[in-house]
């Protein structure tokens, strides 16, 4: 039964997919306009910073779409298959759940961010006033 729903979803993951995909590059928000100083200095901050995600996840669009509104410039990690991106989420992270951000501080220190709300709140009140 198992074996039954998992390829009754990913099936579905491959149909609707592509469609998510459209939708998202569709929608795509503007983003916002810094000074070229800022924009710099604001992605020097994003370096500490990678987002866990699957390409069609409707909550990792979600967060992808507001990353774009604020002209952040994340390192994106595919955590959808088998590799050491998905290792390091589950072992590191605690769960292979996406959307997830991992944010590193200068100190050596991380904190794992799961769910997309979380996730954009803390974008919104690091980036937006910037």
């Amino acid at each position: 039964m198992k074996i039954i729903i998992r390829a009754f979803f990913k099936t579905l993951r491959v149909i609707i997919g592509p469609f998510m995909l459209l939708g998202e590059f569709i929608g795509r928000p503007k983003g916002i306009v810094r000074a070229p100083a800022q924009q710099a200095e604001i992605d020097q901050q994003c370096g500490s910073l990678a987002l866990y995600q699957y390409k069609t996840c409707p909550f990792c669009i979600k967060v992808r779409q507001e990353m774009r509104r604020l002209s952040l410039n994340i390192e994106q990690r595919d955590a959808q298959q088998e590799g050491d991106n998905r290792r390091e989420l589950v072992r590191d992270g605690g769960k292979a759940k996406v959307p997830c951000l991992k944010i590193s501080d200068a100190a050596g220190k991380t904190q794992w961010l799961y769910e997309s709300g979380e996730i954009i709140n803390y974008l919104r009140g690091r980036f937006a006033q910037a």
